[in-house]
């Protein structure tokens, strides 16, 4: 199974893809997508809708696994954010590529087994178990693998049903 994670965002979207097969896991790729931050808004939703679209195309995952939205207190930057995610999942869906969303919650639960885990832990135990020599930078990469990983393990019956009806 190929997992494409994504850490949603305007200024930075942090992409990771990862293999899971016979319970290992294989770094297949990784990276941020970024924009300049005085650049017309919608222009930097195009931009992140094209680079996505075209890592995706490449790509080819069986699922595509995105942080859901979560903001207590900054309503303008969580509708950017929203807006940002929307043409994330708009280059996923026009691929045809099943969506998964996880919270903050069951990223960290999957991963480091805490669902209270401190972004350090999280971030370190994505690392081992990729087996990576450091952490990928911006942290919005390696929160991107963390959702991957999330996928594989969070990855209900619903999900296991349908990967075994496909042969995968």
């Amino acid at each position: 199974m190929v997992v494409f994670g994504i850490d949603p965002g305007y200024a930075i979207v942090g992409w990771g893809a990862i293999s899971f097969k016979q319970n290992t896991y294989k770094t297949l790729g990784y990276g941020s997508v970024e924009t300049q931050a005085h650049t017309d808004f919608n222009s930097r939703l195009e931009y992140i809708y094209d680079e996505l679209y075209s890592i995706l195309s490449r790509c080819r995952p069986d699922a595509l696994a995105i942080e859901r939205l979560y903001f207590q207190t900054n309503q303008k930057t969580a509708i950017k954010v929203a807006q940002a995610r929307g043409v994330t999942l708009l280059a996923a869906q026009k691929l045809k590529i099943p969506i998964f969303e996880y919270t903050p919650l069951q990223v960290k639960t999957a991963v480091t087994g805490y669902g209270k885990a401190k972004k350090p832990q999280v971030m370190e135990m994505t690392r081992r178990l990729l087996k990576l020599d450091e952490v990928p930078k911006p942290d919005d990469t390696a929160d991107a693998l963390a959702i991957a990983i999330c996928h594989t393990q969070a990855a209900g019956s619903q999900l296991r049903q349908t990967m075994f009806k496909r042969g995968i």
